[in-house]
């Protein structure tokens, strides 16, 4: 299985109810797998902090429930997070945040361990997919027995590599009745004031859990070198040293054990430890007063590889073949008949300011189109141009927007556009409305009228929303007809209002979506001005000084041929 379908497993046998996330590279198919489940209630939420509460909610209520997430979704969920911690559980809460070191799919690079540290909450981080199935289900126990929140800590190669697991049945256990608790559920200063101290007594016996729990264990070897590891630096270290070296290896990191580290510590000449991003574990080494070497040998930032360690700690790197550095690299670009391509078009020809959001569209700040100067978090486009607005006024009114998803918008768009229509900036919105949630693989959101399953579900609409949000000017446009495209954003502009425009068209990769047939390049009319290649299509190249259209990528949209003046790039005649 792959790691996040045996987490997925692994909820299911425990006897999971209740499943709210938000999609997020690396984490995304966990609630995928669930949802293929009946017996599980299952929902994609509108962001983390909403997926966070209805978990609570569920677990107030006596039920086992789940949400998950990636590294920066942690941050927008951090807030039920810490106050959760405080309060503790009825069923069984735990949380999946999967990191992404390397930034394969993020904005940054970031290190959640630091999450569960501040907020004093359990967390595992299981190093297979084995062990993500087994943590699952002790999650859920820790969850009860110790009343609070947990963490488990998945990353992009745990989530996304496979190994063997053995599954078994649906253990779903009864439902803990809910209790009215002032005292414990009410978190207003004089109750929160006093659980506190509940937090710091249940972090300590924790702590006797990371010492003799079975997620933390020594595998003896050549006591000359000690590793202190975790998740897949684990499988690296024991693929570079096998038995030639004792290992630590932490299953359970936080809290982190004391005697336990300190006994193996002892046990060998030398201490490494070996994690990627932050010196947590190391640092903890050090505040127990060991002589560690860490961050002095490994780097802070990418991910870690075998040859990377074996580098780095001296030992002979296998051999190996590598490709030529002179191969063209494959720059990422917006699929073929993308719609958004066309009106990141407009935008870039009409020498706007665009500030952007988190999506497959923030691929329009790469050349050629080079049309998006910001992207920030999620929602932080329709903030930022207000701000960006009511710092330089007229000056940068006419010729500035910010572009967001739809997805992107339900997220944390809707609340700067309610800061633009109460605070009232001359601001120019563009929503992207391709219909889906596209960068992570095609989940459902609010607007687009169907729930994780694919049944019918609420449906928001985006321009009654807009206007009982206090616009006045909301116009939809279709992102295929560039000159439509263009008369709208010149007029928006220039209106000394804030106005929403919505650019409406499926994703071109939808399956239900039918297209066109491909376009055809005529070798006779094709001047070699290049003018089509301004879109950074990837359907079109240039050979022998002509317009190429490859067949098997393009999809008919026919903006291209409104770049054209020679008519060169014409329809086919169906047959």
């Amino acid at each position: 299985m792959l790691g996040n379908k045996a987490l997925a497993r692994g909820l299911y046998e425990a006897g999971v109810s209740v499943v709210s996330s938000y999609p997020g590279t690396p984490s995304t198919e966990v609630t995928e797998e669930i949802a293929k489940y009946d017996e599980v209630y299952c929902e994609w939420a509108p962001n983390e902090k909403v997926a966070m509460e209805v978990a609570f909610g569920a677990s107030l209520a006596g039920k086992r429930s789940f949400c998950a997430m990636k590294h920066v979704g942690l941050n927008v969920a951090a807030d039920p997070l810490f106050t959760c911690s405080y309060t503790g559980v009825n069923g069984g809460m735990v949380i999946c945040v999967a990191d992404d070191p390397g930034m394969h799919s993020s904005q940054n690079e970031q290190d959640s361990r630091h999450h569960a540290v501040a907020s004093k909450v359990p967390m595992l981080e299981p190093s297979d997919s084995e062990e993500a199935y087994r943590f699952a289900k002790k999650a859920f126990e820790i969850s009860e027995e110790y009343d609070t929140p947990v963490i488990i800590k998945m990353c992009t190669r745990i989530a996304h590599s496979q190994s063997v697991v053995e599954t078994s049945e649906r253990k779903e256990p009864e439902q803990k009745p809910y209790i009215k608790n002032i005292a414990k559920y009410v978190m207003m200063p004089a109750y929160a004031i006093k659980r506190h101290p509940v937090v710091e007594e249940r972090m300590n016996k924790l702590k006797d859990l990371a010492e003799d729990g079975e997620f933390n264990r020594i595998e003896k070897g050549d006591k000359s070198l000690g590793i202190i590891t975790s998740s897949t630096c684990y499988q690296y270290a024991k693929e570079v040293f096998g038995d030639k070296a004792c290992i630590l290896k932490l299953g359970m990191v936080n809290p982190l054990p004391e005697k336990l580290i300190l006994d193996f510590a002892a046990s060998v000449d030398k201490l490494v430890i070996i994690e990627e991003l932050d010196p947590v574990i190391e640092n903890h080494c050090k505040q127990l007063g060991l002589e560690v070497s860490g961050k002095d040998i490994f780097p802070v930032e990418g991910e870690f590889s075998q040859n990377l360690i074996a580098q780095k700690l001296g030992v002979k790197e296998p051999t190996f073949t590598s490709l030529d550095e002179t191969m063209p690299v494959r720059p990422p670009v917006m699929c073929a008949g993308c719609p958004h391509r066309g009106l990141f078009y407009v935008l870039s020809k009409n020498k706007c300011t665009v500030l952007g959001d988190i999506g497959c569209y923030t691929l329009g700040a790469v050349a050629p189109l080079s049309a998006m100067e910001m992207t920030l978090c999620m929602g932080a486009s329709i903030s930022s141009i207000h701000g960006f607005n009511k710092a330089l006024g007229e000056e940068s009114e006419g010729k500035t927007v910010a572009v967001i998803g739809d997805s992107t918008f339900m997220h944390s768009g809707m609340t700067g556009l309610a800061n633009i229509a109460y605070n009232q900036s001359n601001s120019t919105v563009i929503i992207l409305d391709n219909s889906i949630t596209g960068m992570t693989g095609h989940q459902q959101n609010p607007t687009t009228g169907y729930n994780i399953k694919g049944d019918p579900a609420g449906k928001i609409d985006l321009e009654a929303l807009c206007k009982a949000m206090g616009f006045n000017r909301i116009a939809v446009v279709d992102p295929y007809d560039l000159a439509e495209c263009d008369r709208v954003l010149k007029e928006e502009l220039k209106a000394k209002e804030p106005s929403v425009i919505i650019s409406r068209r499926p994703c071109a990769l939808l399956k239900y979506v039918k297209h066109n047939p491909p376009l055809k390049a005529d070798e006779k009319n094709c001047t070699g001005c290049k003018s089509c290649m301004r879109l950074g299509c990837p359907a079109i190249s240039i050979k022998n000084k002509k317009a190429v259209i490859d067949n098997t990528l393009c999809v008919g949209c026919g903006v291209c041929m409104q770049l054209c003046k020679f008519d060169a790039l014409k329809l086919q005649e169906v047959k």
